[in-house]
């Protein structure tokens, strides 16, 4: 058994697209949009067969938007080498985004930082 995909709820559908195209290496599908219901989605691929589906509707709220809360936490990309770990934080960051954590090694033995990425999302970097 393998996890199909995963969702995520965005505000903006196309700078979504955008963060994790440019930084993630993600391959883009086509836009869905459902005219009776306002929903519109996108499934983003991944090097690896992983996928992302991003999604938009109207009426959709962000009801907390604090980094710790209940529900997913983060989405982590493994991008091969703490050398590449470093060089993206430090790209994702002079572009603007908020760093978490910075590069370490972690209590369980993992190389990764931890940046907060398009719209508050959490996003691990690691080996």
């Amino acid at each position: 058994m393998k996890i199909e995909h995963t969702a995520l709820y965005v505000s903006d559908l196309e700078g979504a697209k955008d963060f994790f195209t440019r930084y993630f290496q993600a391959e883009s599908g086509e836009l869905y949009r459902n005219p009776n219901t306002g929903f519109s989605s996108c499934f983003l691929t991944f090097d690896d067969g992983a996928r992302l589906e991003i999604m938009n509707k109207p009426n959709i709220f962000e009801d907390d938007n604090r980094v710790s809360r209940m529900g997913y936490a983060h989405i982590a990309f493994s991008v091969g080498s703490k050398e590449k770990v470093d060089e993206l934080t430090k790209r994702i960051t002079d572009d603007g985004f908020r760093l978490q954590s910075p590069p370490r090694v972690t209590g369980d033995g993992y190389y990764e930082s931890c940046i907060i990425g398009f719209e508050g999302n959490l996003i691990e970097i690691t080996v």
